[in-house]
């Protein structure tokens, strides 16, 4: 389970694993770096996965200012099959919400993360449900990052989140740069608005991605403490 990595003193730890939630068990890959500050549990958006190299990339960054990590699968094997062909899943909000909440529970269980400040980082459809979950679990969340996301499918979810939340849209994602202007605007706690310049909705622009990385870095270091 133990991974040594170049740069730490001890070894990292690095697992994959079924992670129980909601009724079921979903695959994801858990990574705490020693004397970890707080830990990060993404949500992906529509039609993607745990692989997604977008949400990996943010993962590393953070990983390398001392946060852990956790990318799960929030649908399973048999639930991704019938997605790609019927796209219903990715938009049922309540079901990736419950996944979510779930796991912020085994999280606070766990000894080795137990005590630890949670954030979540959700991508797409995958923000909505990491909105719901923080409002949800208000206690152990302490910070949102959201990337391109659909706030306004968290429905009455969004004025009881708590936790500091940032939306950091792409400047040519114009349908999701309004709606999450309005979230913003609804939002009654800390709630800022990142406009990346050049952007689309994917962030597959040069250089567009890094500063998704370093801001999400920036607020999850912040505020998980």
């Amino acid at each position: 389970m133990g991974q040594g990595v170049p740069g730490y003193g001890v070894a990292m730890t690095t697992a994959t694993m079924l992670f129980p939630t909601a009724g079921t068990e979903l695959e994801g890959d858990l990574v705490l770096p020693p004397g970890a500050h707080g830990v990060v549990l993404f949500a992906h958006g529509s039609g993607s996965s745990r692989h997604s190299p977008r949400n990996r990339q943010v993962a590393a960054e953070l990983t390398r200012r001392g946060l852990g990590t956790l990318l799960v699968d929030l649908l399973t094997h048999a639930e991704e099959v019938d997605d790609a062909r019927t796209r219903d899943l990715r938009f049922d909000i309540g079901l990736l919400a419950d996944r979510l909440i779930g796991l912020i529970e085994w999280l606070a269980g766990r000894p080795d993360t137990r005590g630890l400040p949670i954030g979540l980082f959700g991508a797409s459809t995958g923000a909505a449900a990491a909105l719901v979950a923080a409002a949800a679990r208000p206690e152990p969340v302490h910070a949102v990052v959201s990337r391109g996301g659909r706030p306004d499918l968290a429905g009455p979810a969004l004025v009881q989140v708590a936790a500091p939340t940032l939306l950091i849209v792409g400047e040519r994602d114009l349908p999701v740069l309004e709606l999450n202007e309005e979230a913003r605007n609804a939002m009654t706690v800390t709630a800022e608005l990142r406009v990346v310049p050049g952007a689309t909705h994917l962030f597959e622009e040069p250089g567009t991605l890094e500063v998704v990385a370093e801001e999400a870095g920036r607020w999850f270091t912040a505020h998980l403490r």
